[in-house]
């Protein structure tokens, strides 16, 4: 017990002698000045711990000394190392927040912290890789994703390295990427979002499997370059004599049209869940079967279309080889997804509601 008492009488003295020593350390004279220099010229140029220690002993000379314009030494430190270190200090922390959210999957979090990143990190490849798809999470992110997804493609098409996002896959990551830019512009511009589309569909990913995308695509040419030939032959033609012009316009709607049932026969041909494969057959018989009039051959499509390659989108026709008069569409408003819209059909034509859910988001964990 006796013991414990002194013990405790030496502690609360080391104490009351500690308590100036610490202030004296802090005290602005020529010896604290000398010492405080010495620790950081010693430690700045070392690793991490050593420079934790100069930039502690540089912030005691900065805030325990008046400024002092004439003070060489305090405008090195300052200028050259503690605001720099600072900015360091910071942007990791930013960052480590960035990998918090990614890996939490806050997905508005991720948008706003790898903005902040960027703006210390222009060429940080990842992190644009992860902006691009995470409007594919969040829809309400698309228009913004999409920009940073651009930004992304070229980078990874200019061989900058991404791994360990997508697995290292450069076809992984420009199918989303791709996807990603077509989805942005699916609803208000689907003409644009085609070639998106296609790119992504051609990659060796799991988009090229999944029979959500080819539906996709064929419902941008529906809604896209068609819808906008049928507004231009019903607002010219329709109620007139046929013409060569007429003519025209109807074989580039019909060529839209042929470039639509081939998406379809593709998503006939990758769906592997019963009902979502009728649902596409039924849809595609009913287009097969406006255009050609019959529904013969259409099996042998479904069963061939993978083993050709997925087309372009068509070039606009300038002339018709012959004076052979090609069909003329009809005007007969056609549904997709609910939506009406004046389509070259002989009858109304439904898109039938996605079948898929929307692809599963890659690992987009930092390297």
């Amino acid at each position: 017990m006796r013991r414990t008492i002194k013990l405790v009488k030496i502690a609360m003295m080391l104490a009351l002698f500690a308590a100036p020593a610490l202030a004296q350390s802090k005290e602005c004279n020529d010896e604290n000045k000398a010492a405080w220099y010495d620790t950081f010229l010693t430690n700045f140029k070392g690793e991490r711990p050593q420079q934790k220690i100069a930039y502690d002993a540089a912030k005691l000379y900065l805030t325990s000394c008046p400024e002092d314009p004439a003070d060489a030494k305090a405008a090195y430190m300052k200028n050259k190392f503690v605001i720099p270190f600072e900015k360091i200090i910071a942007a990791e922390e930013v960052a480590k927040q960035f990998d918090d959210a990614v890996k939490g999957a806050k997905y508005a979090e991720e948008m706003r912290l790898g903005k902040l990143v960027l703006a210390t990190e222009p060429d940080n490849v990842k992190v644009y890789i992860v902006l691009g798809v995470v409007g594919l999470n969040d829809p309400s992110l698309l228009s913004e994703s999409a920009q940073y997804a651009k930004k992304a493609v070229e980078m990874i098409e200019a061989g900058k390295s991404f791994a360990p996002l997508f697995d290292g896959s450069r076809d992984k990551a420009l199918a989303q990427l791709d996807y990603a830019i077509a989805k942005a512009n699916l609803s208000s511009a689907p003409t644009d979002a085609l070639p998106y589309l296609i790119k992504a569909a051609r990659f060796n990913s799991d988009l090229k499997k999944n029979p959500q995308t080819f539906l996709e695509i064929g419902t941008a040419y529906e809604k896209g370059p068609r819808a906008a030939l049928t507004l231009e032959y019903e607002a010219k033609y329709k109620g007139h004599d046929e013409t060569p012009e007429s003519r025209l316009v109807a074989a580039n709607i019909n060529q839209m049209i042929d470039a639509q049932i081939d998406a379809l026969a593709r998503g006939v041909a990758v769906a592997t869940v019963a009902a979502d494969k009728k649902a596409l057959m039924d849809e595609l018989t009913t287009l097969y079967k406006y255009r050609n009039k019959s529904d013969v051959g259409l099996d042998q499509l479904v069963a061939g279309i993978l083993a050709k390659t997925l087309p372009d989108v068509p070039a606009p026709i300038t002339s018709l080889p012959n004076p052979t008069p090609v069909s003329t569409p009809t005007t007969t408003p056609s549904t997709t997804n609910g939506t009406t819209s004046n389509s070259a059909s002989s009858k109304p034509v439904s898109t039938p509601p996605p079948t898929n859910k929307k692809p599963r988001r890659a690992n987009h964990s930092r390297g």
